[in-house]
């Protein structure tokens, strides 16, 4: 008879000594009470800062233009109630350095009911005006104020501001008159002229005004194309819902067809890079031939130094060489990886089997990624409206802004009623006083940004612990199949929705410690970002390279975070313990069975990504025989698409994201079968009194390994 093997004593673990442990514990108490707390209060704060922006701020400030006094154009209620669109007084200015974000150019804007549809100059209207006074009512409405004629010279008009001092064709987009555009014979123009007077006595071209506009022109050129991808939208949604569920079917299919094919197509792909491998190892030896008894066969690297074209070192028989010994390393490594590890990998494939069975005997787990999408829609929505909300909050705020940029005074605030009267518009002749944003000098108006930043950490943390919530729930409901002696019978009803009770009960406080640890390196990491984008161009090679370092490293460190709290879940779920403890104890039984894990997390992570990538593509190869209409004798699919691409990509993406919905609950339904394998067999020793809670798959493979002899279970 062959020797029991005895479990491993660790001192002060009860679980390792309960005999009488069959699944998650059911008997808990909370954990992590403070962190709990400490969320909570987060969350009401969160919900006090959302009712203090909702007074405070104000969307109709992104949804409406601002004229240069602040008011809105269209605003109901309102003197500019009728004014819905944003006139640009000279917008041949707006090539000045002093132009400020949102279309604010240093020039006067107001609101118009409608855009100038023809040219005219406030010189010509003067002169027009002793025979006909219609063309000044019309030329009066792009005006400040109501003038009752246009009496003023042209330099009193430049320097009050009432007037333009010309007028071109123009259409409303956006809210905002742009210059209307076309091109004739190759020519651009504007309102079919390619040159015109800009009322200042100068004779500009069309060109010119697309410089000045030309920011403005590139939403402008993007107008056709949106209305095109509108139109195709409107054309093929029902094709895109059919499509994105056949993929929901695809996957579920995949799911369980890995039951039964998990390792041929392990072994498949496996053996297909192998393959790979050896035919780059053999065109690099066909191309070193080839170049051995050529002329310049001699030269090396160090001959031909640095060159820009790479072309020239695919001359040289050096480089293949190289290219040949790197591949032969790699083909084989993976060669001595398959053979010293096969026993590991056929458990690994054994458990992307059982992981199938289990979603099969649970499978409200596949419904759970829509639960978990909806909570995610709402934290995203959430704190896009508080970010709009205070961003929109304050006051008018007006700044001195000079058109040539030469001011001392430019970006100092300003009161536009007061303004040609202050010394500022003597010492800068040619300065105004523009609206630039929304603002104040409350307390609550000069914390904005910390606002912005706290309503960023805490969408972080629900994100982190949304997505713990789920995995702690999937981790429970997976537990209570693998603890069940006879399965399907021993399983607990409504195992998942018992877990996530469990979880939201007694481990909310466990949770929130987990996700707050994962949002705050992402919130460092997303700080590096801004500091990067913001000091881009004063960045040296050592800061990049310190850039670059840092970077490194706390994506690094992200991903070990991710790992550990996904595990640290899975403990929980199983034995109700609080964080740091579950922690701690995940990863002495990862570092305990550490080949393991490194060969159970890249099998896995392989056979989903092959999944994805399977659903995608079966997906999109349809779709783009659909929308290319090269199935007319099988089916008819939508005609005549502006851009078939755009469908093609959303019924890929969507595809993609199913998929990995579906494979996010099998990955960590993986996960947590691994976890409990590891502790069976740390716990029992496959006798009458402990036996092993592995299926008999997994059980017949350790057989082989001589763990658990067979006699012993009789």
């Amino acid at each position: 008879m062959a020797k029991k093997r005895k479990p491993p004593s660790i001192k002060g673990d009860p679980r390792i000594h309960d005999p009488h442990f069959k699944g998650p514990i059911v008997n808990r108490s909370c954990t992590d009470v403070l962190c709990c707390m400490i969320f909570i209060l987060f969350i009401i704060a969160y919900i006090l800062l959302g009712l203090v922006a909702w007074v405070n701020g104000d969307p109709r400030r992104v949804a409406y233009p601002t004229d240069s006094q602040g008011h809105f154009c269209g605003q109901k209620g309102t003197p500019n109630e009728n004014k819905p669109i944003l006139f640009y007084f000279n917008l041949l200015s707006c090539t000045s350095p002093s132009v400020v974000v949102n279309l604010q150019c240093p020039t006067r804007q107001i609101c118009v009911s409608k855009c100038p549809e023809k040219f005219l100059t406030y010189m010509e209207i003067q002169f027009m005006y002793r025979k006909d006074r219609n063309d000044w009512t019309y030329y009066s409405q792009f005006c400040k104020s109501a003038l009752l004629k246009p009496a003023k010279t042209l330099t009193q008009v430049l320097l009050d501001d009432d007037c333009p001092t010309a007028i071109f064709p123009s259409k409303p987009y956006l809210q905002r008159c742009f210059p209307d555009f076309s091109t004739k014979n190759g020519t651009l123009t504007v309102g079919n002229k390619t040159v015109f007077e800009d009322g200042s006595g100068k004779t500009r071209n069309a060109v010119e005004l697309r410089a000045a506009a030309n920011g403005i022109n590139k939403v402008l050129d993007a107008r056709a194309i949106g209305v095109k991808v509108f139109e195709d939208y409107a054309t093929t949604w029902y094709w895109i819902l059919v499509g994105l569920t056949i993929a929901m079917l695809l996957s579920w299919m995949f799911v369980i067809l890995l039951r039964f094919t998990a390792g041929f197509l392990f072994w498949l792909f496996t053996f297909g890079v192998i393959g790979i491998i050896a035919y780059g190892i053999w065109h690099c030896y066909r191309e070193y031939s080839n170049l051995q008894g050529q002329p310049n066969s001699h030269l090396t690297v160090f001959h031909i130094g640095i060159q820009t074209d790479i072309s020239m070192y695919f001359q040289l028989k050096q480089t293949w060489f190289a290219f040949m010994i790197i591949l032969c390393i790699l083909e084989v490594f993976i060669i001595l990886m398959l053979i010293f590890l096969r026993d590991r990998i056929r458990i690994s494939i054994a458990l992307l089997k059982e992981g199938s069975k289990a979603i099969g005997y649970i499978p409200t787990t596949l419904i759970y990624p829509v639960l978990t999408f909806i909570f995610l829609s709402i934290c995203i929505s959430y704190w896009a409206v508080i970010a709009v909300y205070l961003a929109t909050s304050g006051v008018p705020i007006y700044k001195v802004i000079a058109p040539e940029g030469q001011c001392k005074h430019e970006n100092k605030t300003c009161n536009p009623e007061i303004f040609n009267t202050t010394e500022i518009a003597k010492a800068c002749p040619g300065a105004q006083c523009r609206f630039a944003f929304y603002g104040g000098k409350s307390l609550y108006h000069q914390y904005i940004t910390a606002f912005q930043i706290f309503n960023l950490f805490v969408f972080l943390w629900l994100i982190n612990f949304v997505i713990a919530l789920g995995q702690c729930a999937l981790a429970g409901a997976f537990a209570s199949y693998y603890w069940a002696l006879k399965k399907p019978d021993d399983i607990p009803p409504y195992p998942l929705f018992t877990a996530f009770g469990r979880a939201i009960r007694y481990h909310t406080g466990s949770l929130a410690f987990g996700s707050l640890i994962l949002a705050v390196v992402q919130m460092f990491r997303l700080i590096l970002e801004y500091l990067d984008k913001r000091l881009k161009q004063a960045q040296n090679n050592i800061s990049k390279f310190l850039k670059c370092c840092l970077r490194c490293c706390f994506w690094c460190l992200e991903k070990a975070v991710k790992f550990l709290n996904r595990n640290a879940y899975v403990m929980i779920a199983i034995y109700g313990k609080n964080f740091c403890r579950s922690a701690r104890d995940a990863f002495n039984l990862l570092m305990r069975n550490i080949l393991k894990v490194a060969v159970m997390d890249r099998v896995t992570d392989f056979v989903l990504i092959l999944g994805k990538i399977l659903v995608a593509g079966c997906i999109g190869v349809l779709a783009f025989l659909l929308f290319t209409e090269r199935l007319p004798m099988i089916i008819v699919g939508p005609t005549s698409l502006n851009y078939y691409w755009v469908p093609l990509l959303t019924v890929m993406i969507g595809s993609y994201l199913i998929a990995h919905g579906f494979f996010s609950v099998y990955a960590m339904c993986i996960e947590t079968i691994f976890i409990c394998f590891c502790e069976d067999l740390e716990r029992n020793d496959g006798s009458t009194e402990k036996p092993y809670f592995i299926t008999p798959t997994l059980h017949g493979i350790l057989n082989k390994k001589q763990l658990v002899p067979q006699k012993q279970k009789e």
